[in-house]
């Protein structure tokens, strides 16, 4: 994988302002839903001329190099085709191969993947498991494929409720959850569930993106920065209210944190897509009411309120 992102499309699709259908399922799925699991690869040993042949006759463009199911380093397309301007094809692959390499985890969200596709451009991202091993690659047309698959499948899903949908739903409704610290693994559920509710209720579907991005954007929040916490959503007949409260470490600043792109995320954190300092800007912007309140070393509660008869644009 050379410097130059070249031979990669962005995907266009966004995290945030996508159809709501789209929304839930980038944030439903997994990495290991979508990778592909036949993963071609090569050892360190092996000649640039070898890797050459196996792409040719694979029709790929990206080679992981692997010891013992570790990945060492990947060979793209752009090293094959320097080598053959350096003469250097006959070369072993540890020579030319790439060894900082930007991978996935297999249990990261969807929503992982479109923005590592879109930030960095390459073509192909090695998945590892828990265990560091490499289990899959993944591409745009891995992640397009799914998305169309998954879409068709919600549509029919839809259509069935819709025609078993006998009587109006309860008008009110009471949800929570619980959030761990970095598990990744369960991020999203409670955003995905509230999001189903209120399909249910027939609510306007800009109503719906809105809770979703406040409700998404609390969870993830919990998730990345605090020890830990819950998640709940109270549906009345004229609003939707997300509240989250954590255990802590609380803030020390509000206002910064309330300043677009200002986080303090560790450089682990940012390298996995988040810590950009946008989650609680952006729950403040979709929501018609926002509260926060946080002492340090205790925990923190923010209350977003959206009003169902208001939707913003």
């Amino acid at each position: 994988m050379s410097d130059t992102p070249a031979f990669s499309d962005d995907i266009p699709i966004s995290t945030v302002d996508s159809p709501s259908v789209v929304l839930e399922l980038i944030y439903q799925l997994k990495i290991k839903d979508v990778m592909n699991s036949s993963v071609i690869t090569a050892k360190k040993t092996d000649t640039m001329q070898h890797i050459k042949d196996l792409m040719r006759e694979n029709y790929i463009t990206g080679l992981p190099i692997v010891e013992d199911k570790t990945l060492v380093g990947i060979v793209s397309i752009e090293d094959i085709i320097m080598s053959l301007d350096e003469g250097t094809i006959n070369m072993p692959v540890e020579d030319k191969m790439t060894r900082n390499v930007i991978v996935l985890e297999d249990d990261m969200p969807l929503s992982f993947a479109i923005s590592y596709l879109n930030k960095y451009r390459y073509g192909r991202f090695p998945v590892l498991n828990k265990k560091k091993e490499l289990v899959g690659i993944l591409t745009s047309k891995n992640v397009i494929r799914t998305l169309l698959v998954e879409m068709n499948r919600e549509v029919l899903r839809l259509e069935k409720i819709h025609q078993k949908q006998a009587r109006a739903p309860d008008l009110y409704s009471e949800m929570d959850f619980t959030t761990v610290r970095f598990d990744f693994e369960l991020a999203g559920r409670a955003s995905t569930e509230i999001k189903k509710a209120l399909k249910t209720r027939n609510i306007d579907p800009k109503i719906i993106r809105r809770v979703a991005i406040a409700s998404y954007e609390l969870e993830i929040n919990q998730v990345v920065h605090s020890l830990g916490g819950t998640i709940s959503c109270s549906i009345q007949p004229d609003r939707v209210t997300i509240t989250a409260a954590d255990d802590g470490p609380g803030i020390e600043d509000i206002n910064s944190v309330l300043q677009e792109g200002w986080s303090t995320a560790d450089e682990w954190i940012r390298s996995l897509g988040f810590g950009a300092g946008m989650g609680l800007p952006n729950t403040k912007r979709v929501s018609d009411e926002f509260y926060i309140e946080s002492t340090p070393g205790v925990g923190t509660t923010v209350r977003s309120v959206v009003f169902l008869n208001s939707p913003k644009d």
